[in-house]
């Protein structure tokens, strides 16, 4: 029941000064195959403007955070699904989805709708079950949509678990004091991943 974005830390003071969710435009994306996907959906269509946000909602992995957020400001939203979309899906020109992953048979034997084309993705991608949320419009020239979102969407705010605990308690205190966010004092937290006391705790007792 939850959407996980996984960010660095001006992206998320961002967030949580304007209170908004941002999308981007996909021009900047490394995958060149899923970059041509929205591309062609953009041509196709004929937008002016197609703008995305990308999301997980897989559980917390190793992969994420090192692919995603794993630098010093590396960490992650935790969206509660329902509370995220039910402000989304209203807007004129947004549609939500999960990515389909597709491998090249599958493409040889079955063309693709122009619409799947903002939601495909190659097979060998399938480990990030990704869930996308697409803005698209013909009139103007934005490169950016600010989406108001409500603070109380956010389940959790986690940093990477590289960060260095003093840092950590001063980003802390830095979001906290953002207007509005004294409510996410205990959702903020330091994720354990790679250095969890309990699971230590655990295998120490091994009989």
């Amino acid at each position: 029941m939850t959407l996980r974005r996984y960010t660095s830390l001006p992206a998320l003071i961002y967030l949580l000064q304007s209170k908004s969710l941002t999308l981007l435009s996909p021009s900047s994306w490394d995958d060149g195959n899923d970059k041509h996907c929205l591309e062609q959906y953009k041509e196709k269509r004929g937008l002016s403007v197609l703008l995305a946000a990308c999301f997980t909602d897989a559980p917390e992995t190793y992969h994420h955070w090192r692919v995603f957020a794993g630098d010093s400001s590396g960490c992650c939203v935790v969206f509660n699904r329902e509370k995220l979309l039910s402000r989304l899906r209203p807007i004129r020109g947004i549609t939500c989805g999960e990515v389909d992953y597709r491998t090249l048979e599958r493409m040889r034997n079955t063309t693709p709708l122009i619409e799947d084309l903002p939601f495909i993705k190659r097979s060998g991608y399938i480990d990030e079950s990704e869930f996308r949320v697409i803005y698209e419009s013909r009139r103007g020239k934005v490169t950016k949509k600010d989406i108001p979102i409500s603070i109380e969407s956010i389940e959790r705010v986690a940093f990477n678990p590289w960060i260095n605990r003093s840092l950590f308690s001063t980003a802390k205190q830095l979001l906290l004091s953002i207007d509005g966010c004294q409510s996410l004092e205990k959702r903020i937290v330091r994720s354990t991943l790679t250095g969890n006391a309990e699971w230590k705790e655990m295998v120490e007792d091994a009989a």
